[in-house]
């Protein structure tokens, strides 16, 4: 990637730690490598010899600033990137354009931003070459997910609900449910408020205040956090089991039907309530899969939380402004999130500041300190990987700058991205430490890290696959050593990413969309591969067995909601399907060829 001058100059808003010198002379540091103090007094410039407080520091930045050093050496040697005719062209691994790139993209290393026109999604990848004799694969494809998602009938919510008595104990166990789950992933709201929250509901005292669409938000997503444990497990279901989903089911959308009549409110106003209401909102629909209105919940809330943290910053009371922040890094790893499943999507901008917003600080969200303190860790830890994701994306597949497609490029970039990710894996803290096998992790949130794991891991060796798979179709150049080393480390990561597939709370309630994609994805991918001889052996023994693993957990995830399917999760079910059919039969293909012939 070519930078310009602007790199040198450039002040870095803030950095993980100072080097060692600089701690000890109490001085500035740039958290450059050498810092630029160092460079003037011609000192030796080392990092590390003091601890570091985990809760006061971003577990990514101090290897991020690696591949900085990486890329300004590659400055003097711009890269011919990928191009397309529009943001919604797909690209193909054997349709790489080459063009001279007159101009240098803005500096944007000190932040993790996902380009907005990058390359990744199922759509690309399904138009890939490799897969144009198979027509049915072809026709369950109806149309991009924004198209089918703006085809769906219209959100509609009851013009009259009445909620049902709700009970003080059942109240205790929704707010308690809301307590573990989402108030565990994103630690947004304080134990003050819950209070209030709990007060109001056994009160009967909902008004039209915003106050009270905070309150019934939180009613709504805790009675959609019971119904997700109540379908964690694949035990046989019972009729009473059955009943009591169905009222977990009613009684969450009875609560999201009033709250949605007062969101408006939380629309004109510009508070850090009402930015809660916002982001509340749009978690919701995350659970109810319908990503067109999560997605622009999502970027209202960011957005208006972007402006307060802008302009009223100083003057917020510091319980307010932590709520904000934490909102803030929330909404970051959602619409992220979001973006690599959809491109071209219009963006809030708040990537484009986050290195200037403090990490998650001191903030009482738990009744127990045990759990508020492994929820801010566990945030910390998300945040850090959704920014290596985003670096990966922007850095490997960005249309005006991803070295993804020079093999003379994207092995060093792969390797320092490699390199950030067994980091970010070692720092975690032993709650949520994972084995990278199929043996249970020792906690849903150490399961649901290790997905990110593994799918951070196929994505950064992605380019060794893409270009192989290029280079069969073409006939360009053999598979090296080197490169096969590479897709082989691409498949085990995608396979077993698929393998540990489970009913994780987070996966179930918010990622359901977004997972059914990037299986889909995986899906394609290994089909890919098992048509090339020079590939097949990447591909792990088991892996006829993933695609009815994932269609079987996708359909019954998709049920949940209760309130219609999702068509993209239903279009990528079918991809799942086709794939796993056609991927069992080149398989079998393959090894009833005898040994001697199969190269």
């Amino acid at each position: 990637m070519a930078l310009d001058g602007a790199y040198d100059s450039r002040k870095r808003k803030r950095t993980s730690h100072a080097c060692d010198s600089c701690r000890h002379r109490k001085v500035r540091c740039d958290g450059r490598q050498p810092c630029t103090t160092c460079s003037s007094t011609g000192e030796e410039c080392a990092y590390g010899a003091e601890a570091i407080p985990k809760s006061k520091s971003d577990l990514i930045l101090d290897v991020a600033l690696r591949s900085e050093n990486i890329l300004h050496e590659m400055s003097a040697n711009p890269v011919d990137p990928r191009v397309a005719l529009s943001p919604l062209e797909f690209v193909s691994p054997t349709t790489i354009e080459s063009t001279h790139r007159p101009g240098s993209p803005p500096d944007q290393i000190s932040n993790a931003i996902l380009s907005q026109f990058h390359s990744s999604t199922t759509e690309s990848i399904l138009a890939w070459p490799h897969f144009k004799d198979y027509h049915a694969l072809r026709q369950n494809y109806r149309g991009s997910v924004f198209h089918l998602e703006s085809l769906r009938p219209p959100f509609k919510y009851r013009a009259s609900s009445v909620l049902p008595y709700v009970s003080k104990s059942e109240v205790d166990s929704i707010l308690r449910s809301f307590e573990r789950n989402v108030n565990f992933w994103y630690p947004t709201l304080s134990r003050d408020v819950s209070t209030e929250v709990e007060v109001q509901v056994l009160s009967n005292n909902l008004d039209d205040g915003i106050s009270s669409c905070v309150s019934l938000l939180v009613m709504a997503l805790g009675c959609a956090s019971e119904l997700i444990q109540s379908v964690a497990t694949d035990s046989p279901e019972n009729p009473a089991e059955l009943e009591q989903r169905h009222r977990w089911q009613l009684m969450g959308r009875l609560h999201f039907d009033l709250a949605f009549k007062k969101v408006h409110l939380a629309q004109a106003e510009c508070t850090t309530e009402a930015v809660q209401c916002l982001f509340f909102t749009a978690v919701f629909f995350a659970f109810l899969q319908r990503p067109i209105q999560a997605w622009s919940f999502i970027s209202a809330a960011a957005i208006k939380c972007r402006l307060l943290l802008s302009y009223t910053a100083s003057e917020s009371a510091p319980e307010q402004l932590e709520c904000l922040r934490r909102i803030f890094w929330s909404c970051y790893i959602l619409e992220s999130d979001y973006l690599a499943e959809l491109s071209a999507l219009p963006q809030t901008g708040i990537a484009g500041i986050e290195s200037s917003i403090p990490l998650p600080g001191e903030y009482h969200t738990h009744t127990s300190a045990i759990e508020e303190e492994q929820s801010s860790l566990y945030f910390l830890a998300c945040i850090s990987m959704r920014r290596l994701l985003n670096r990966v994306h922007d850095l490997l597949y960005a249309r005006n700058g991803g070295v993804g497609s020079d093999i003379h490029q994207f092995p060093t970039v792969v390797a320092e991205l490699d390199h950030q990710l067994e980091r970010w894996k070692d720092l975690l803290p032993p709650p949520f430490q994972f084995a990278l096998s199929r043996e249970p992790a020792p906690s849903p949130e150490g399961g649901f890290l290790r997905q990110r794991y593994l799918a951070c891991k196929s994505v950064i060796y992605r380019p060794y696959l893409t270009w192989a798979l290029s280079s069969t179709t073409t006939n360009a150049e053999p598979v090296t050593p080197m490169v096969y080393e590479g897709c082989k480390t691409c498949m085990e990561a995608c396979c077993l990413h698929a393998q540990n597939l489970q009913s994780f709370p987070q996966t179930v309630m918010v990622d359901t969309w977004i997972c059914s994609l990037s299986m889909a994805s995986v899906m394609l991918i290994a089909l890919a591969t098992s048509r090339e001889s020079a590939l097949r052996r990447c591909l792990l023994p088991d892996a006829v067995d993933i695609g009815p693993n994932l269609s079987k957990n996708l359909t019954r995830w998709m049920q949940i909601p209760g309130q219609g399917v999702s068509p993209s999760v239903l279009q990528s079910v079918r991809l799942i399907d086709d794939a796993s059919v056609s991927l069992r039969a080149m398989l079998d293909r393959w090894l009833a060829i005898p040994s001697d012939l199969v190269y």
